[in-house]
């Protein structure tokens, strides 16, 4: 196999084994209670507003008994709440509370300023272009 391919597997097995640490430390920060993959579906209910756990089960690639599990853990810990769907009253939306939010964005913004420390030496350019490749990545593994 390409050289290239194989350091990127190796950098991203890394990457991706020092983040599950991280989210797993994030989420405890907002709250005890909470799992490492509970703290990407607050990530995800604070950009893009409530959604239907199908939709969230979809969008992370788990089956809805995993997702409802978490979802459940989430509300009983004050940090999600459902309402009505008004498109379709049969289902619900997931919707990050006043709790929920406060906690989260103080974690984040913490998480945020320990990325502008580690990344200090990077040139701007250098952000914004691993940014734009990460999510040129990320699309490509949606399709």
């Amino acid at each position: 196999m390409d050289q290239a391919y194989l350091s990127l597997e190796r950098e991203l097995a890394v990457f991706l084994r020092r983040a599950r640490a991280s989210s797993g430390e994030m989420a405890r920060e907002v709250h005890p209670e909470l799992e490492a993959a509970a703290y990407g579906l607050l990530v995800r209910l604070e950009d893009a507003g409530a959604q239907r756990a199908t939709d969230l089960a979809a969008y992370f690639g788990v089956g809805k008994a995993t997702m409802s599990r978490q979802l459940r853990a989430l509300a009983e810990l004050g940090l999600v709440t459902r309402e009505p769907d008004p498109a379709d009253g049969r289902a619900s939306l997931i919707r990050i509370t006043e709790e929920g939010r406060a906690r989260f964005t103080r974690v984040r913004d913490a998480r945020r300023a320990q990325y502008v420390r580690k990344l200090a030496d990077w040139d701007r350019g250098e952000v914004a272009e691993l940014a734009r490749l990460l999510r040129q990545l990320n699309t490509s593994a949606e399709q």
